[in-house]
């Protein structure tokens, strides 16, 4: 066996593939494939207007308050 070090990333990826299916059968690797894959859309624009109009002013009070809920 390769080490991870050395291996490509398509040596890697079968490799973990041929691990899952071992450990999981192919029900547990498909299901992991289905809950582990690449999402669509761009986080990047979405965040930037989540945060629209934010400033560190206001989040700071929101934090404290989710950690302290009882202030």
């Amino acid at each position: 066996m390769i080490a991870i070090d050395n291996m490509t990333e398509e040596e890697f990826k079968r490799h973990a593939f041929a691990l899952l299916r071992r450990e999981f059968g192919l029900d547990g690797l498909a299901r992991f494939l289905r809950l582990n894959r690449a999402g669509t859309g761009d986080h990047t624009r979405d965040r930037h207007h989540w945060l629209e109009g934010s400033t560190i002013q206001g989040i700071i009070p929101e934090v404290k308050s989710r950690r302290n809920p009882a202030m």
